[in-house]
């Protein structure tokens, strides 16, 4: 913990708003969205590793840009708790539950909104459909359905591997892994998409996503397979309905979001680098050591929601008080000068990146999701070896939201 004499700043009392002013630095906005990364520097700047800022509606929060403050939050839910049930703004009625921000923070009966023996039972089921999921044969799906869509453009000799490959292969995987019509998909990579960029369609989308698979849950219960949702319906934890649709819609979201930007960023980084395509290909290079860099560089989630602080503390220099809400940045946390100074070296072997959370909330599906990449991959560049990036580099472009910044495109061209 940083606290006022570490860090050179005078504890500031109380909320963001009513102590900064209102003129905060928002995490929205066509600002937002250009240089996200620039932001959280000069936030680290202003305000040292937390820093007061604004969330879609101008509702208050802190960002924690330290490495170790995040590591602080994410290691004691004691102090720093996942309930949104505790969110001061919000029970004391300034958030209202059509806010755009509610799908990515409001309390949801699934784990990562509870803690202690409630988060045990859940997360237990969740865990145990995973690896029970990925027992079944994972690798195998990934390796269909990467063949399938490099299938639909191979005559082309040019694609979009954002578009057509990095957004759809996950989620391709993921509706044959919980038990839905692989019809479905397309409309959930959508609605999956809006609830991470907010905006007002995210609620909308949100219902569409809860729609679809409480009709799953009820069909899968009249009708059990060998698929996650079955897997969850049979725990012996005993979830009721709304337990189930909820972490259905959790590991969508998560797995299907995290996994195609990660995705994404590493075709990328390959892409753009000659050396790491040629290694690849000829089998000298292990595409995990690439994912890892990513996962340091470019995490698939940029700022994770949230927590809340249990009671008034000190906190990276500032005033926090019970209820008040806080949002990791992961990103940031992973570019931190004070635990990585030169961020040009490499960091092969170094896993402690904070990519997929830390603490009893670490991403339980990780292994999932990095199969499907590195197969992902694997078959694309021995599909089309000649695989080129169709524009310069430099051209290639993202767009932020407050949670996660994503790659527009990313065109190539290959032999016919």
């Amino acid at each position: 913990m940083n606290d006022s004499t570490e860090s050179g700043l005078q504890p500031v009392r109380g909320c963001p708003v009513a102590h900064h002013g209102a003129d905060l630095t928002r995490l929205y906005g066509p600002d937002a969205a250009t240089d996200p990364v620039g932001i959280y520097e000069r936030l680290r700047k202003e305000h040292g590793s937390v820093a007061p800022v604004l969330l879609e509606g101008d509702v208050p929060a802190w960002l924690v840009l330290g490495y170790r403050d995040n590591r602080r939050v994410l290691d004691n839910p004691r102090q720093f708790s996942r309930d949104a049930r505790i969110w001061r703004d919000w029970r004391e009625g300034r958030i209202e539950e059509t806010s755009p921000i509610m799908p990515m923070v409001g309390w949801r009966p699934d784990c990562v909104s509870q803690d202690g023996e409630p988060h045990r039972r859940l997360r237990g089921a969740v865990t145990d459909g995973l690896q029970a999921a990925a027992a079944r044969g994972i690798r195998r799906h990934v390796t269909h359905f990467a063949n399938k869509r490099i299938d639909a453009f191979a005559d082309a000799g040019h694609a979009d591997l954002v578009a057509d490959y990095a957004e759809q292969l996950p989620m391709l995987v993921l509706t044959r892994m919980l038990g839905l019509p692989a019809a479905d998909g397309q409309r959930l990579i959508e609605s999956c998409a809006q609830v991470f960029k907010g905006g007002e369609g995210a609620l909308e989308h949100n219902d569409r996503i809860m729609q679809i698979l409480a009709e799953l849950a009820e069909r899968k219960r009249a009708e059990p397979g060998s698929d996650f949702a079955t897997a969850l319906l049979e725990h012996p934890a005993g979830l009721d309905h709304d337990e189930v649709v909820s972490h259905l819609r959790l590991v969508l979201i998560a797995a299907h979001t995290t996994t195609s930007n990660l995705l994404a960023r590493v075709l990328q980084r390959v892409l753009t680098d000659a050396a790491r395509l040629s290694g690849l290909v000829s089998g000298e290079l292990n595409i995990s050591s690439v994912v890892e860099e990513v996962m340091w560089d470019a995490p698939p989630l940029s700022v994770l929601p949230g927590r809340f602080a249990t009671a008034d503390m000190e906190f990276g220099g500032h005033h926090v008080e019970e209820g008040e809400l806080l949002i990791l940045g992961l990103a940031a946390g992973n570019l931190d000068p004070d635990v990585r100074p030169d961020s040009a070296v490499a960091v092969q072997g170094n896993q402690s990146h904070l990519a997929f959370s830390a603490g009893p909330h670490e991403c339980p599906g990780q292994n999932i999701g990095q199969s499907i990449i590195e197969i992902g991959v694997d078959v694309l560049l021995h599909r089309l070896p000649d695989l080129r990036l169709a524009v310069p580099p430099e051209e290639l472009s993202s767009t932020a939201s407050t949670w996660e910044s994503r790659l527009d495109s990313l065109p190539v061209e290959f032999a016919v």
